[in-house]
């Protein structure tokens, strides 16, 4: 028996271990085998269509996902879990920057549109007669932009990528084909430029139109954080730091007969003589957006909590109307914790329900820094001491970069024993009993840059030791985007996903010991 298992490994290459696969259960299959594509395929074209308008934190879409998925739990039965509701209000503050007015030389512009700030300034408003142009910006001994220039409390102008060459292309500062530092960082010219006071920066490149084209309006929806009670608005009163278009930038420099492409060639230093007229600053705004709670109660382990969680929030609609679906991440992974709320739930209801308590979460605020995962955490409903595991499915749906033109029968399986090896060998048993799946732990590769297992949902719950498990379909191309739509959506590997990760939770619900928090490889 163990050389042919030993053969059967190598004759799948795709299956990453070699668990020993189980008989199957009869009654878990006839459960798995209620996740259909039909009911998956239903929810997912509800919560990622312009009805629900991307589902953004602190917007109507968001507020309607909430009341969606309280009102499946309640009708497969799930019993509400914060005093007799099924919302658990998670309490947020937003800082943002807001400008009421940029004018320049008499006409008015638009922050997202064609500029955007970075600043921690308070509300003021700037007034000036004319701006100063410095060129790079660079202060060194071999080429110094502001040499005999006095930029305190004026407004600056300064190209901010790049550097000066000479005929054959060397750096006039390294003096070699070696980028000096002022131009392999672009914080360092503009940090050296604040330390002269100058009332605001206007810095311009093609890092700003590449940030307006990809991010537009998002640049200016500002950092979102739990609430922590103050109602100041903090600020500074340094100036702020207004990217410009090269668009603006040339309407600037035109005034002095030049442009940019000239100057980024042959810079120089210049008074263009307009008006400048603004006002700006940080505000902040508090308000509530809920984790939604479905609660199935366990039998004579019932004080033991396994919790199922996905965040239904995503990046909602702009001001200009932009939408963004967001039917992979993480409208597929809303539906997977629907579809496990409404199996296990018609389980128990006929009879074979989980031995210890279910609590489905659909998370708030994950895409504003795991927020609504944080917050659970610091305000748990149920003892974190009796919470056995936590199970996470973010964007569930596609086939990734990765496996494109491979395999498509995977998920990665992310940080499954970083704090119990049962968990690990739980999951390995399953698929190969079930779902026969390739588990790619490419991402639990500590080395790996993209750091997938701090950026979702679980490592909140990870941090309080309690184990923890991330599944995902992995990276595409319109990811974050408003192509992130329901067509390009694979259900028949998203259904099976969800199959696996409905066998692995029943398994923590249902064997004897809770898992052991045995391991540490974080």
């Amino acid at each position: 028996m163990i050389k042919n298992w030993i053969t059967a490994c190598l004759l799948v290459p795709a299956l990453h271990s070699c668990a020993v696969a189980q008989q199957q259960d009869p009654v878990q299959m006839k459960y798995a085998d209620l996740l259909t594509e039909e009911t998956a395929r239903k929810h997912l074209t509800l919560l990622a269509s312009p009805e629900f308008e991307g589902r953004g934190t602190g917007q109507k879409g968001g507020e309607k996902t909430a009341h969606y998925l309280a009102e499946q739990f309640k009708s497969y039965g799930l019993k509400t879990a914060v005093d007799g509701n099924y919302f658990q209000p998670v309490n947020l503050a937003k800082v943002s920057y807001q400008v009421q007015r940029f004018i320049l030389n008499g006409a008015a512009y638009e922050n997202g549109t064609d500029f955007f700030v970075q600043g921690d300034n308070k509300q003021t408003t700037y007034h000036a007669d004319d701006i100063v142009f410095v060129g790079y910006g660079i202060q060194d001994k071999k080429h110094n932009d502001l040499a005999n220039v006095d930029i305190r409390g004026k407004v600056v102008f300064v190209i901010n990528e790049g550097e000066p060459k000479d005929a054959n292309g060397h750096s006039i500062v390294t003096g070699s084909k070696k980028m000096s530092e002022w131009a392999s960082s672009r914080f360092k010219r503009v940090q050296e430029l604040l330390k002269k006071n100058p009332k605001m920066i206007l810095a311009t490149g093609d890092y700003v139109d590449q940030n307006m084209e990809r991010f537009g309006k998002r640049l200016t929806g500002g950092r979102f954080s739990l609430d922590d009670g103050n109602d100041v608005v903090s600020g500074t009163t340094q100036a702020p730091v207004v990217n410009i278009s090269t668009r603006l930038a040339n309407e600037l420099l035109a005034l002095h007969k030049t442009s940019f492409e000239q100057q980024k060639n042959n810079p120089s230093t210049f008074t263009i003589p307009t008006k400048v007229d603004a006002e700006m600053g940080i505000t902040k705004e508090k308000f509530t957006d809920p984790n939604v709670l479905g609660f199935l109660e366990g039998s004579d382990l019932k004080d033991e909590i396994v919790i199922i969680v996905g965040h239904y929030d995503h990046d909602g609609i702009l001001p200009n109307g932009t939408f963004f679906p967001g039917a992979d991440d993480n409208g597929s992974g809303t539906v997977g914790v629907l579809e496990l709320a409404r199996v296990f739930a018609q389980a128990k209801k006929e009879g074979k329900g989980n031995r210890r308590s279910l609590l489905f979460i659909g998370l708030a605020a994950e895409e504003k820094g795991l927020l609504g995962s944080k917050f659970y955490v610091e305000n748990p409903i149920f003892p974190l001491e009796n919470t056995v595991a936590c199970i996470n499915m973010d964007m569930m749906g596609r086939i990734d970069d990765k496996h494109l033109n491979g395999n498509h029968n995977y998920i990665h399986a992310i940080g499954l024993d970083k704090l119990s090896s049962e968990l690990k060998q739980i999951t390995e048993t399953v698929n190969n009993t079930y779902t026969q799946m390739e588990l790619d732990y490419m991402y639990d590769d500590p080395k790996d840059p993209m750091r997938l297992y701090y950026r979702s949902d679980h490592y909140n719950f990870a941090e309080k030791g309690i184990p923890s498990a991330f599944f995902f379909s992995g990276l595409h191309p319109h990811y974050h985007t408003p192509e992130d739509t329901v067509d390009k959506i694979d259900f028949p590997m998203m259904v099976k996903r969800e199959k696996l990760v409905f066998h692995v939770t029943w398994e923590i619900a249902n064997r004897d010991k809770r898992l052991p928090v045995d391991s540490n490889k974080e």
